[in-house]
């Protein structure tokens, strides 16, 4: 369940810390703390939340792997939950990244699909000066690492959205690539869900969170709104083009169906012309004039080819057959 568990002092290098010594390291100003977990056990939880003196509601919150991305403030603390994505190809995967921030710690809680933090906590130690503002710099890695993911999601997609538009632009149907459109859909949906709450959550943490989020590392916060605006934007762009490009589909098949429809309807009313004539000699009839005469039946015929030759060539000039 401990994935790492660091406390980091200004101008030290990190040392790993047990739960149990928490409750005092934490009284230290100078120093912060870095819990990470996946996925833990109620009674573990519950440890250390007696150890970082957490809100019941916000343990309650992390235990359940079901939460909307949100902020909210308890006490000199704050609770954040962020959609991550995760996977390769067609298999994508939605977890959950809870967060505890405070003045000196900072707790991450992974639940579901999530890549490893290990990146990002090397990134912080790579850049001491912005670690010495305590845990709001790692909480910037962090939320970045996840929208940069969002990002790279946005790009898989496009590009198989350009291959399924190909597909698309036929007159056939194509069942498996209007599912494949509706997986999409539905991927890109669950992709703006979890990116369009992150503008909210950075727009809170620079204006209500100030003394959470030093002044000099607003403008990076700032920095991951843009870029999470911009997957939402991107994300709406291709849901539409999806849905342009399967509307153009199904009209290029209706279109295509109209054009047998013509050309049935088309070669039935030239075959209706023998049809009347034939049956017209099919009844038991005396007192038909061309039944005596010699060239009657050559007559009838040519008479009847030509009619359908003729109807052939009007439905010809109409463009339809």
């Amino acid at each position: 369940m401990i994935v790492n568990c660091m406390v980091y002092r200004s101008g030290r290098p990190a040392e790993t810390v047990d739960i149990e010594d928490i409750s005092e390291i934490i009284q230290d100003t100078d120093a912060f703390i870095w819990l990470g977990l996946w996925q833990p056990e109620p009674a573990f939880m519950y440890k250390v939340q007696e150890e970082f003196g957490l809100h019941d509601l916000a343990v309650e919150d992390a235990l359940n792997a079901h939460q909307r991305p949100k902020i909210e403030r308890y006490g000199s603390s704050a609770f954040v939950v962020v959609k991550t994505v995760s996977g390769q190809g067609d298999n994508i995967e939605f977890g959950e990244t809870h967060l505890f921030v405070g003045r000196n710690f900072l707790i991450t809680v992974r639940h579901g699909a999530s890549e490893s933090y290990a990146p990002i906590r090397a990134r912080a130690v790579e850049a001491p000066d912005m670690l010495s503002y305590g845990p709001a710099y790692p909480l910037y890695c962090i939320l970045d690492f996840i929208v940069d993911s969002y990002a790279e999601l946005t790009a898989r997609l496009n590009t198989k959205i350009g291959d399924i538009e190909a597909t698309l632009f036929h007159s056939e149907f194509d069942r498996e690539a209007i599912q494949d459109v509706y997986s999409l859909r539905r991927n890109l949906l669950g992709l703006r869900n979890a990116a369009q709450p992150v503008e909210e959550i950075c727009t809170e943490l620079i204006r209500i969170h100030e003394d959470l989020i030093p002044k000099p590392l607003r403008a990076y916060f700032r920095d991951i709104q843009d870029h999470a605006s911009h997957v939402v934007t991107d994300v709406n762009d291709m849901r539409e083009l999806l849905s342009s490009a399967m509307h153009v589909n199904l009209a290029l098949v209706s279109v295509q169906q109209n054009e047998v429809v013509k050309k049935l309807a088309g070669w039935g009313a030239i075959l209706v012309i023998p049809t009347v004539v034939f049956s017209m000699y099919g009844m038991n009839f005396d007192n038909m004039p061309e039944l005596k005469t010699l060239y009657g039946y050559p007559a009838t015929i040519a008479v009847t080819l030509g009619a359908c030759v003729l109807l052939w060539l009007r439905l010809k000039r109409s463009r339809w057959l």
